[in-house]
């Protein structure tokens, strides 16, 4: 009877105009982000889905792991270590990734967590922070500028804000003082421009942000979404120097022989670098003003939930 009632979900959910009309709109967005990249002179690179180093990310997230050739892979969770050292080849790339991340149940309930997504990633060879952050609020305002013509938008009756340059930023700090520990949605639900949470400490962050020797924090950014929306963007400047990725290792508790083929290739030496990752379908569910995420996918797969 419960199989018979998740076929009928996923059959209603193909049919349901709403499900059309956001992935119709998600497909315009990559067009977009595409061709402008592709004139900023950035060189598409194919995604990595399998890998024995993959991002461990600074939230739960079941990894899955398989043998091949008697070498431990598991499913990519982000492209962070790839992009890395693709910086040894190309001066600016992007990849549009998808990352499966097998979320805790709970996070069902957030309306904006899938265990499936595809995300933008993007680095630059020598970039700065704040080079990065001005790229990304260009990029945006030609974005909405142009999405804001379209007829799903239209169809959705959705409005979007007027984006001004600079966006508004907050540092890590004043953030928890201001709002306590789930500043993430009380920013978010109080702002009305994308707002720049930055210099987030190491404790919350992964190993490979650069740290800031004067200030202890991790020259790093986050960006909310206005309206409730949440988390758009995470990023920053990556550590290349291969002691002061041991030394971080090792401050965060992680053996280090679980990174040593990532560790091996960055003591050959590779160029500093910068970028971030975008989750195309968070950006899509902003864009359309849809509340639940699995709109933005034909075949949702939800944490806690069945899906094919």
């Amino acid at each position: 009877m419960e199989k018979t009632k998740e076929i009928l979900c996923i059959r209603r959910h193909l049919l349901d105009k709403k499900t059309y009309m956001v992935n119709s709109l998600k497909s315009k967005i990559i067009f977009m982000l595409r061709a402008y990249l592709e004139g900023k002179g950035f060189i598409e690179l194919f995604p990595v889905i399998a890998s024995p180093i993959t991002d461990p990310l600074s939230s739960p997230s079941e990894a899955v792991f398989f043998d091949v050739y008697g070498h431990r892979f598991q499913l990519t969770k982000s492209m962070i270590f790839h992009k890395q050292l693709s910086m040894l080849t190309f001066e600016k790339i992007y990849i549009f990734s998808p990352n499966f991340r097998i979320e805790p149940s709970e996070k069902a309930t957030t309306s904006r967590h899938l265990l499936e997504f595809v995300q933008l990633d993007l680095e630059i060879r020598e970039a700065s922070r704040e080079e990065v952050i001005d790229f990304i609020e260009e990029m945006l305002i030609y974005l909405f500028e142009r999405i804001q013509q379209e007829e799903e938008i239209s169809f959705f009756g959705r409005k979007l804000p007027r984006l001004k340059r600079p966006f508004p930023r907050i540092t890590y700090s004043e953030a928890v003082k201001k709002y306590g520990d789930d500043f993430e949605n009380r920013l978010s639900e109080k702002a009305s421009q994308p707002v720049w949470v930055i210099d987030f400490p190491y404790q919350v962050r992964e190993f490979y942000y650069r740290e800031d020797p004067r200030t202890g924090t991790m020259v790093d950014f986050d960006l909310l979404y206005p309206e409730g929306f949440g988390e758009a963007i995470s990023g920053g400047e990556r550590e290349w120097r291969p002691e002061r990725l041991k030394r971080m290792l090792m401050k965060k508790g992680i053996d280090l022989d679980f990174y040593d083929i990532y560790l091996s290739l960055i003591e050959e030496g590779i160029p500093p670098s910068a970028g971030f990752g975008i989750g195309i379908e968070r950006l899509t569910r902003f864009l359309s003003g849809v509340k639940d995420i699995k709109f933005t996918r034909l075949f949702p797969k939800l944490p806690g939930r069945f899906g094919i």
